[in-house]
């Protein structure tokens, strides 16, 4: 866990000159599919689906690849597991008095029902709650990761139907980055952390040093929002074989740590102690003079009000290296040895997400990018911080070419049908605050912010079951409103605490169009759907029109705008036709491309591949000043000041945490819920993939050796990990790779609470989270600030039935 002078040295004099990234084997403009195959994409890529008598049999990669990505193998899973949702269903109670049911969710059994009864049932109670309370009171938020696609995204078309049917309560921001995005508007004056990153050509040339602090981009860059172009994973493929220094900050030895071997020097600091450890390294900075004065003075406002505090003149604590040892549990000599190795080198700090879902997480990423600006090196090649080299192959360089366009929220211009969008909204993490305490005003990032009085809620493309913190308090909260209507896949936690669940086609059972790279736009790839919609599945899109029909006659057609599933597509890719071929791309025609089964990529821009972030910033920061109040980076930052928060001071700065070791009571640990190996948050958690990672059928926990002996805990064995807040039973996997004091139970599994003990058989990390803001500034997820005790499980022997159906669903038909 330790940085060495001499093992820094060592590595740090191999460079890998100037390297070029391309794809990990060269990759023809036009792939060609294997033969009995149709290709199709999701989150983790383009794949080749093959096909027997009009079944999906297997699945692969479409891209050629160093690394292997797990997830591209389990089309055939997604479309046969027992999970599925077969019919239309209508929880019991409900079903018998729609306004004033018998039963509970969660525990109710449910009915079948056709298309026909569940659309008259939703509409008819969707009117009466509209009519009663108006449309604040319909949530129609959803967030989530969706499936793949440009037409068949849940989220807006489900906002298209209730934007005509008179408008709904949204969200604002997410549960990925919620701290992050909102202080970063205001320190460099955008969300920041969904932004491109300085080429990796330009990393792979002229860095010297990087620091992977809180990320693993070895399992986050296995997805993408849209679909992964796969060039990430081979960047820190080529990065690794560079020889370049790469210090890792992590209490967990990720996979991405032992990816790197020798090459990654693991430094191991306690949970949410990120700041104080960075504040230890900035005042070494300053009292050895190796912080870069003039960069600070020209680029930024506000450092001379941020080093008072750093040196102790405001609070009489000087933040040195020994004060932040104390905390971090690094050693003094290590943070003066980072401050060394960052400003002698050319060093890219690349910044996860984990660190800012934290209580005072928008500390975090404050403190980093005030770091970096000390260091001086932003907007220099292969310098500086990034926030995104680890989602979605930030990095890659945007490619010229054609561009979809994407199935939008709102119907187009020229209907006389009166559309109303949102006419509310709240923070996204704030929902079980809402339903418990309705119309109770609150302070977000400046502003009052009313919670809504919501009545019913309409859920499509995300598992909030899993998404969400303390499962527990959740459930309770989700009893408040008059209906829930859930579109799903899959029998999920969500779908089993609904009264209305609505089964919806994977995207391997209907036509679509993505864009791989949510950055570099690299591949148009088909979406072609491999098997017919399985039992009674319907797409969201011919939901949302048929509700829309409902509203009023000739509904469907103003939805529609006159156009079915592949009349869209046509428009959208010959939008994006147009676009290349104003930058000179030649695409072919629709009905060529789509026969053919084939991918397009776009070609490459030298002069994408030199971008750096922030590099014209530095060049003339008058002529291209930052989107702040000043055009500066804003260590300081005045209007933050004006929102007088006690959670959220004027500067970067280290705020106690509720729970964290220093609060800890004998025996308790600090919990990480980390990003999974082999899903992608809770999708997929039903696939066969479980058997390369569940410990005895469960959900691992990873528990620092000495951690496990002292409580009779070996490897395999099955555990009890619990809190106030609930208990879980997971499988242990005893290593030395994870800090003492600190366990890990990867976020995701999907919650499955046995009604007589109430602990989560199947090990959902969100059963022992906290539910708290990070602050009034941002009001995001605190899920990792959370303590929790660990014990040997005894108990009588329970069933994982996460992913059975609920009670009433008939045998498949």
């Amino acid at each position: 866990m330790n940085v060495t002078r001499r093992g820094f040295i060592k590595g740090a004099g191999v460079t890998a000159g100037a390297m070029a990234i391309s794809s990990a084997i060269p990759l023809p403009a036009w792939a060609e599919a294997p033969a009995g195959t149709v290709l199709t994409a999701a989150h983790w890529g383009a794949m080749y689906v093959e096909v027997k008598d009009g079944k999906a049999v297997s699945s692969k990669g479409a891209l050629a690849k160093t690394i292997p990505n797990s997830m591209q193998s389990t089309v055939v899973d997604q479309l046969y597991t027992k999970a599925r949702i077969k019919y239309p269903m209508v929880r019991k109670g409900f079903m018998a008095n729609p306004t004033t049911p018998d039963g509970k969710r969660g525990s109710d059994e449910f009915v079948r029902v056709s298309w026909d009864e569940a659309y008259k049932l939703i509409h008819e109670q969707h009117m009466r709650i509209r009519k009663a309370y108006g449309p604040a009171s319909i949530y129609a938020g959803a967030p989530g990761w969706r499936s793949s696609g440009v037409l068949h995204k849940a989220q807006p078309l489900m906002q298209r139907y209730m934007s005509l049917a008179g408008g709904y309560c949204g969200y604002m921001g997410d549960y990925s980055t919620g701290a992050a995005q909102v202080i970063m508007a205001h320190v460099v004056g955008s969300v920041e952390v969904y932004e491109q990153q300085t080429s990796y050509p330009l990393i792979l040339e002229h860095s010297q040093v990087v620091v992977l602090w809180g990320v693993n981009p070895l399992n986050t860059l296995k997805a993408a929002y849209s679909i992964t172009d796969e060039q990430g994973l081979e960047f820190f493929n080529q990065l690794k074989s560079s020889g370049k220094k790469v210090i890792a900050i992590d209490p967990m030895r990720s996979e991405t740590i032992e990816f790197f071997g020798d090459n990654a020097q693991w430094i191991a600091p306690h949970v949410g102690t990120d700041v104080a450890m960075m504040l230890g390294i900035a005042h070494t900075l300053v009292t050895k003079s190796m912080h870069d004065k003039a960069f600070l003075d020209k680029y930024t406002t506000g450092y001379d009000k941020f080093e008072e505090y750093l040196l102790g003149k405001t609070d009489k604590t000087p933040k040195t290296a020994a004060w932040a040892a104390e905390i971090c549990g690094v050693p003094a000599e290590q943070l003066e040895l980072l401050a060394e190795i960052f400003s002698k080198n050319r060093t890219m700090i690349m910044g996860g997400w984990g660190i800012q879902r934290q209580q005072y997480g928008e500390q975090k990423h404050w403190m980093l990018v005030t770091l970096a600006a000390m260091l001086g090196q932003i907007g220099t090649e292969g310098g500086g911080f990034g926030f995104s080299f680890h989602y979605a192959n930030g990095g890659n360089p945007t490619r010229v070419g054609g561009v979809l366009p994407s199935m939008s929220s709102s119907v187009a211009a020229g209907s006389d049908w009166p559309v109303t969008e949102v006419v509310a909204s709240f923070p996204v993490a704030r929902i079980v605050d809402a339903l418990e305490k309705p119309n109770t005003k609150i302070q977000h990032n400046g502003h009052e912010v009313t919670l809504p009085d919501i009545k019913m809620i309409w859920w499509t493309g995300g598992a909030n079951f899993t998404h969400h913190q303390d499962t527990n308090r959740l459930i309770k909260a989700w009893q408040k409103p008059e209906m829930i209507v859930i579109s799903e896949c899959y029998w999920t936690a969500a779908a089993k605490h609904a009264d209305i669940v609505l089964p919806i086609t994977t995207s391997f059972e209907r036509n679509d169009l993505t864009m791989s790279g949510d950055y570099s736009n690299q591949h148009l790839v088909p979406m072609k759907q491999v098997v017919p919609p399985m039992y009674e599945s319907r797409n969201d899109f011919d939901v949302f029109a048929d509700m829309t029909e409902l509203l009023k006659a000739g509904g469907r057609k103003v939805f529609t705008e006159g156009k079915e599933e592949m009349d869209w597509l046509k428009e959208f890719y010959d939008a994006a036709q147009k676009g290349a071929r104003a930058q000179r791309v030649a695409m072919p025609m629709f009905s060529q491309f789509w026969q053919e089964n084939k991918l397009i990529e776009m070609r490459k821009s030298d002069k994408n591949a030199k971008f750096v972030r922030y590099a014209e910033f530095r060049a003339d920061p008058v002529m291209n000043p930052l989107g702040t109040p000043s055009g500066k980076i804003e260590i300081y930052s005045k209007t933050i000041e004006g929102f007088g928060y006690k959670d959220c001071p004027a500067h970067p700065a280290w705020l106690e945490p509720k729970e964290w070791k220093g609060s800890a009571k004998e025996g308790q640990l600090q919990l990480i819920t980390s990003h999974p190996p082999h899903r992608l948050h809770s999708q997929l958690n039903y696939a066969t993939l479980r058997e390369q990672y569940a410990v005895a059928g469960r959900e691992p926990i990873v528990i620092n050796a000495d951690d496990a002996k002292a409580r009779g805990i070996a490897n395999g064995d099955l555990v009890r990990a619990y809190n106030d807040r609930g208990q879980v039973l997971v499988g242990a996997v005893v290593t030395d790779g994870i800090k003492p004091g600190v366990v890990c139970i990867h976020e995701g599994a999907w919650p499955d609470l046995d009604p007589a003990t109430g602990i989560c058989k199947n090990g959902g990390a969100n059963v022992l989270t906290d539910d708290i803001p990070s602050s009034q500034l941002a009001n995001s997820c605190s899920c990792n600030t959370s303590l929790v005790s660990v014990e040997k499980y005894t108990g009588p022997a329970l069933a994982v039935t996460a992913f059975d159906p609920p009670k009433g669903e008939p045998v498949s038909a």
